[in-house]
């Protein structure tokens, strides 16, 4: 069991953590024509669309109510307003959800007020979907916003089943945590599919954020879950929740509709993905299919072959809780050792990491972490490649942001397949590490410094590295 401890410094050096906020406005991204607005100052927002843009090299929806010194101090109704009047004008969004940040949570900003008095004095919007989510940025990290947001979009647009209604055995609910890509979404869609079930996906990244280029353009999401659709969320036989970020949403999903769900706090490895395929047979009444099994065979074949390079490596890994957990324990499981495993936020799943010590700190604890423990791989999102350089050590780059590779909305880690992929990315880095800059010398063929006696002559076994 792995020991949480959390550092004394005064403050972030060189942050690995995104704010919350920026992960509310992600989750509102995977919704149809949405339009997510920061209630703060332009700063924020602009901070965040960077990082956005950056990552998934796409126009990126993303308002901001501009808050200024003088009405963060007597208060921002006139801004949100103007803001929801003008996005509704222009851009003509089917919802708008709105994430508040650190200057006007730290103000007291009572944005569900606001919001009613806006419907009441704009008869247009009584009915419009407005979903707001208290996300200040001074507490908490990326993850706990993204599952703030979706337990929210539930409780707001979810509809309750009427009494008796027959729910739809073949329809599942699916909540993925934000550390599933795209393309992740993509892969568990096609799985849910060949089961013969028809799986609804809240928040929808796959469909607004995949790098599909539209007919025509549109100021809002393009792509995603519509929200007619999330209203009949509540008529699904399941709900299928991925990482442990999701169980908020999932048991609100439970308490309002009554559709029950189970909880898969990681599906990189090869159990986790047993026991997955096993549910989807189990709820689906069909058997795997065959191409499922001979995935199942290839991952298993991937994994004897790549831990010769990868077993008896040591780790260092700085990400959010859930993917954290979830790329630790699939290397700990392929014989690697995680020596140095830095977070963002407190999380039940950190305890069960497969590690003597969890820190909640920055990227410049898991440098030294690194550096201490003498770590031969570096894994964290693209903010830690200067330290994988002073290191010289091998970087595998996971998380948000990743802005300095192209593909990152595509990357796959989920299922038989996509735990393959990052097995034969990771061992790859390793076998280049060892070609680049551990080539054997003459020099370095003799395993053994003690002088030969004199007259006595050697043998050198390049194979062993032995001297008879």
């Amino acid at each position: 069991m792995a020991i949480v401890t959390t550092p004394k410094k005064a403050c972030a050096v060189n942050p690995l953590k995104m704010s919350q906020p920026i992960g509310g406005a992600f989750a509102f991204m995977g919704l149809r024509g949405a339009m997510p607005l920061l209630h703060g100052s332009q700063g924020c927002t602009s901070f965040g669309l960077t990082l956005f843009v950056r990552h998934f090299k796409e126009a990126v929806p993303l308002q901001t109510t501009a808050m200024s010194e003088v009405a963060t101090v007597l208060g921002g109704y006139e801004n949100v307003e103007k803001a929801i009047l003008n996005i509704y004008n222009r851009a003509k969004p089917e919802i708008i959800g709105i994430c508040s940040t650190g200057v006007t949570e730290t103000n007291g900003d009572d944005v569900d007020g606001y919001i009613k008095l806006i419907r009441e004095q704009h008869p247009q919007l009584a009915k419009f979907p407005l979903v707001f989510v208290s996300t200040p940025d001074f507490k908490d990290a990326f993850q706990d916003g993204w599952g703030k947001t979706v337990a929210c979009m539930v409780e707001v647009l979810v509809e309750a089943p009427a009494v008796g209604a027959e729910r739809d055995p073949a329809r599942v609910n699916v909540l993925p945590g934000c550390h599933l890509t795209p393309g992740d979404l993509d892969e568990l869609r096609t799985i849910l599919e060949d089961f013969g079930l028809k799986p609804s996906f809240l928040p929808d990244l796959a469909g607004s954020l995949d790098g599909h280029i539209p007919d025509e353009f549109t100021p809002t999401t393009i792509g995603g879950i519509g929200v007619d659709e999330v209203a009949g969320m509540g008529r699904s036989s399941w709900t299928i929740a991925i990482g442990a970020q999701m169980r908020r949403a999932a048991e609100a999903m439970q308490a309002k509709s009554g559709v029950p769900f189970r909880l898969f706090e990681r599906l990189c490895g090869l159990i986790p993905n047993d026991e997955f395929i096993a549910f989807l047979s189990d709820i689906s009444g069909r058997p795997v299919p065959a191409k499922y099994r001979r995935q199942r065979g290839q991952l298993s074949d991937a994994m004897l072959d790549a831990h010769f390079h990868v077993g008896g490596r040591k780790l260092a890994i700085g990400a959010e809780p859930d993917l954290l957990f979830d790329l630790s324990s699939m290397l700990h499981e392929m014989g690697a050792q995680v020596t140095a495993a830095v977070t963002t936020t407190p999380s039940p799943v950190l305890e069960r990491i497969g590690t003597k010590e969890v820190l909640i700190g920055d990227l410049e604890d898991l440098e030294e972490l690194a550096r201490t423990r003498n770590c031969d791989l570096l894994i964290t999102h693209s903010h830690g490649r200067q330290a994988a350089a002073r290191l010289k050590i091998p970087f595998y780059r996971a998380g948000f942001p990743m802005f300095d590779r192209i593909g990152a909305g595509h990357q796959l880690s989920v299922g038989y397949r996509g735990t393959r992929d990052v097995i034969f990315n990771i061992a790859n880095l390793v076998i280049a590490d060892r070609e680049e800059n551990h080539q054997p010398t003459p020099d370095s063929w003799r395993t053994s410094r003690r002088p030969l006696k004199p007259g006595r002559r050697s043998f050198i076994d390049a194979t062993e590295g032995s001297i008879a």
